[in-house]
């Protein structure tokens, strides 16, 4: 990767960072690990037969292994929806695994439970609700699964599942997982859910569940949650929200365009919502979560386990989850990184979430102002879709990915993203429609550092243009 230069990355407090310090974390969990052990000094000693050496020798080779990664964490990269996690968590999820707690039953993991139901109950504070129900996951998959179960259980007379084109594509996946038909719904221009299309589809199918997307992976699109509760009255659908990406912008959704936000004013009132905290709450892998808004959806999760639930009558995560198992430590670091940046719309953590949304549209801006460039959307969040000019669609494919390819040359870190031909050439008419379908280039600005970083993306981008289309992409 290249020197950037005089770049300075503001870390979350406002003061300039200068390379990595991850190793002076060690000190600090040194520290927290003293007082941790310090609670069971009066437990009889025991040896365990560890051998340090060895334990070194493939730790060295580990760190020689992890070295075969992009820079996820440095504000060059923007590729894939990976935001590094705040040292608060990660060192609280260390701090977590010498317990090892496990979050399925109080005796497995008391002190991490609790702070689980702490943090769900933050998490349902940015949809308006005081006191969901709800767990962590491993991720938004198992969170959406878990809705979609709830909603086929809760209304076993009406089957199908319906969600937008842009929806994530595990959506069709789980469906079919739970036995019940899947109906994609077209989307606008944008990639919002087509409101008529949703119409003419409740007209006809037996909708039990409407999936609604708050940050679709591909283009960063709200759907009109608002739009779509009208429709709930009438046809009495459950509406689950896949907000794992998107969620947490509600901590700023006054100062997104008007629709946008009136889709995230209406989230209190849908039936269940997932949100995931590794994506943009500064979590490891894997934190999800699931939420519902009517308490009295645990009674589908209905089971005992006698050799289980044995310390008290209720109050057990296992009691509302499909999972068993789950690590502690998800909720230990979350609870950490909530201490540290409350969920406050006007505090430091949505300022980062806000000055993530402003990058895109500073890097949006200055694209356009440049004639080698085509935006295709105007981003709703931070998520910005755009291409090289060309002279057709099959051009501008071959021409995006050499410039993919050559910007990992400059240590620059964008994503492919194939995407239908026509919305491209809606964006640059002139263009000849001569492929049904266009790889373009697409970049998740989630870092709060992006957004001083234009100017170097910028700089990077024109030499990576310059070096790999150069002559070939002069439009007449």
């Amino acid at each position: 990767m290249q020197d950037p230069g005089p770049v300075d990355s503001p870390s979350p407090d406002g003061s300039p960072v200068s390379g990595l310090r991850w190793t002076e974390e060690l000190s600090i969990l040194g520290e927290t690990l003293r007082l941790l052990e310090s609670f069971f000094d009066g437990l009889p000693p025991f040896q365990v037969d560890w051998k340090v050496d060895p334990m070194r020798r493939e730790l060295l080779a580990l760190a020689r292994e992890l070295a075969d990664n992009d820079p996820y964490f440095h504000p060059l990269y923007a590729g894939q929806m990976l935001k590094p996690p705040h040292p608060v968590a990660r060192m609280a999820w260390a701090l977590s695994l010498f317990i090892n707690p496990n979050n399925h039953a109080l005796d497995g993991g008391r002190a991490t439970s609790r702070l689980e139901k702490s943090c769900i109950r933050s998490l349902g504070q940015l949809v308006g609700w005081t006191d969901p129900l709800g767990h962590l996951t491993g991720g938004g998959t198992v969170a959406n699964l878990e809705a979609l179960w709830v909603g086929r259980e809760r209304q076993p007379s009406r089957r199908a599942v319906v969600a937008s084109e842009e929806a994530h594509y595990t959506h069709r996946r789980m469906a079919g997982l739970l036995g019940v038909p899947f109906v994609p719904v077209p989307v606008d221009s944008r990639g919002h859910m087509q409101m008529a299309a949703l119409d003419a589809i409740l007209e006809r199918a037996d909708v039990g569940t409407v999936v609604a997307t708050v940050g679709t992976t591909g283009w960063g699109a709200v759907d009109p949650v608002d739009e779509i509760l009208v429709r709930r009255e009438q046809h009495g659908f459950r509406l689950h929200v896949d907000a794992a990406y998107g969620g947490y912008f509600s901590l700023v959704s006054e100062h997104l365009e008007p629709l946008t936000r009136k889709a995230y004013e209406s989230l209190g009132a849908c039936d269940s919502i997932v949100i995931d905290p590794h994506k943009h709450g500064l979590q490891p892998y894997g934190s999800g979560a699931v939420l519902f808004r009517n308490p009295e959806d645990a009674q589908v999760y209905a089971h005992d386990s006698p050799y289980t639930y044995y310390t008290a009558s209720g109050g057990h995560l296992g009691e509302i989850s499909l999972e068993c198992s789950r690590s502690g430590a998800a909720a230990a670091a979350l609870w950490s990184t909530l201490n540290l940046f409350p969920l406050d719309p006007g505090g430091c953590f949505a300022k980062q979430l806000w000055d993530g949304c402003l990058a895109a549209r500073d890097l949006a801006d200055c694209l356009a102002r440049d004639s080698k460039w085509t935006i295709l959307n105007r981003p709703e969040l931070d998520i910005l879709v755009f291409s090289a000019r060309a002279r057709s669609v099959r051009e501008a494919g071959q021409f995006n990915r050499r410039i993919f390819e050559a910007t990992r040359g400059q240590g620059l870190y964008l994503a492919l993203f194939e995407v239908p031909g026509h919305r491209l050439v809606s964006a640059q008419p002139a263009l000849e429609m001569d492929q049904a379908t266009v790889s373009v280039l697409r970049s998740c600005l989630m870092k709060p550092e992006h957004r001083s970083w234009c100017g170097e993306w910028i700089r990077r981008l024109e030499a990576a243009w310059a070096g790999s289309v150069g002559k070939a992409a002069r439009i007449p």
